[in-house]
């Protein structure tokens, strides 16, 4: 792979052939970085570089590095499960909580954080017992139950589809999360990975999370 900078290039161009291909905006779909295992000069040669926004799967690694980054206006993301005991690790300094699957999550969140902090529900939408998030049918529930949070502002639905190399499998998991979406009144998708993020933006995505593309294999 070329270098961090070169591969953001790449990726933005992949970016914006995908949403013209549709209609789309290229500047309506934000651009996570998954910066997951990568070293501290691997962030900052990618925000030398022009990227502004990077998500992390782990609370404690997140802390780490928006603690070691504090110094550059990063938007932080954190797109990996989100234990409760953990809530207080992100209760600031971090904009995008993308994964809130429990009403417990989000409670915790909100007696911690000292702002209002953006939260997506994650939505386990093949329905793989190994991963986490609300089924499909549960989501305008625990919405529900969100409602009354203050500080918690739930703003759109994320998903990690069952992975298939073939990045047109991931499809039928992007519609049907469009469709989930449109039964709401959220604004938010976030869908997409490296493998596949151009069908999710066909389908609709908001937010997209690039690691590989970027950073090269972990």
């Amino acid at each position: 792979m070329g270098s961090i900078a070169d591969n953001l290039t790449s990726v933005r161009a992949r970016i914006a052939t995908a949403a013209k291909d549709c209609g789309r905006d290229p500047l309506s779909i934000k651009l996570v970085a998954v910066s997951k295992t990568k070293a501290i000069e691997g962030i900052r040669e990618a925000f030398a570089a022009g990227q502004r926004v990077f998500g992390e799967n782990y609370a404690q690694e997140l802390r780490r590095k928006a603690d070691a980054l504090a110094d550059l206006p990063i938007e932080w993301h954190c797109i990996g499960h989100l234990q409760k005991n953990k809530a207080k690790l992100v209760a600031s300094g971090i904009a995008w909580i993308e994964t809130i699957d429990s009403l417990d999550i989000a409670q915790a969140l909100e007696q911690r954080v000292t702002e209002t902090i953006n939260t997506l529900i994650e939505v386990n939408v093949g329905g793989e017992i190994t991963k986490s998030g609300v089924l499909p049918e549960k989501v305008p529930h625990l919405l529900s139950q969100l409602q009354s949070l203050k500080k918690v502002t739930v703003r759109g639905l994320m998903c990690i589809p069952p992975y298939d190399p073939n990045p047109e499998k991931s499809r039928p998991f992007y519609q049907k999360m469009r469709k989930l979406l449109l039964s709401t009144n959220l604004n938010e998708l976030s869908m997409g990975m490296s493998h596949d993020f151009e069908v999710a933006i066909s389908e609709g995505a908001t937010i997209i999370r690039v690691g590989e593309a970027l950073f090269g294999p972990r």
